[in-house]
């Protein structure tokens, strides 16, 4: 048998993991005594967050079964830890204090259109968008008032006895009686009558 075949480097049986020797460039497993390969990162517990071991299978398992993050703190500070989570262990401050949050707290009044005493506005753009504001009148009645006027044939700018005066000239007008019996508009006179009971419910009359 020719051993310089490539043949038999091909078939040639590796070593097991527990003789499987760390090479130059690999790091070796931190257990001491241990001369198998790191292959997996365990943390190295509190207080050295981003710091790991390497460890090879078997030692990572072991330090993982005995890994306690909070062993050797009191109640207090399991306490003190928990209240800390609640905002991941960040710096807070009251309003106003800290500098940034002011700067925030200015720039939603400006964009609310409240330029403060120290905003330069030189172009007048934040007093016309207040102006703009004052100008936008909201409506005096609601989308259902509004159709029911519509049907009354009246704007919303009608009062109540604009409404009264209407619903009685419509209600005379097409009701079969003022028809000679005739009942082919019904449907408009139930029309009036339903816009004029919901003007009548939203105060209106």
């Amino acid at each position: 048998m020719n051993i310089n075949s490539r043949l038999f480097d091909r078939i040639r049986i590796g070593p097991s993991e527990a003789e499987a020797v760390v090479d130059g460039d690999v790091p070796r497993c931190d257990h001491p005594g241990c001369a198998r390969t790191g292959e997996f990162r365990a943390p190295k517990g509190r207080g050295r967050e981003g710091q790991f071991f390497r460890f090879c299978m078997e030692h990572v398992k072991e330090y993982n079964a005995s890994y306690n993050y909070f062993s050797g703190m009191d109640d207090a500070a399991l306490a003190a830890y928990q209240k800390q989570e609640e905002i991941g262990h960040r710096p807070t401050w009251k309003l106003g204090v800290n500098s940034k949050a002011a700067r925030m707290a200015q720039k939603g009044r400006v964009a609310n259109g409240q330029a403060g005493p120290d905003t330069s506005d030189a172009f007048n753009l934040f007093g016309a968008r207040r102006a703009q504001h004052a100008a936008r009148q909201e409506p005096r009645v609601g989308v259902v008032a509004m159709k029911a006027l519509e049907t009354l044939g009246l704007d919303d700018s009608a009062d109540s006895a604009a409404i009264k005066a209407r619903y009685k000239e419509l209600v005379k007008r097409f009701h079969p009686d003022a028809n000679g019996g005739d009942r082919s508009r019904e449907g408009t006179l139930q029309d009036i009558l339903k816009a004029y009971q919901q003007l009548k419910s939203v105060g209106m009359v």
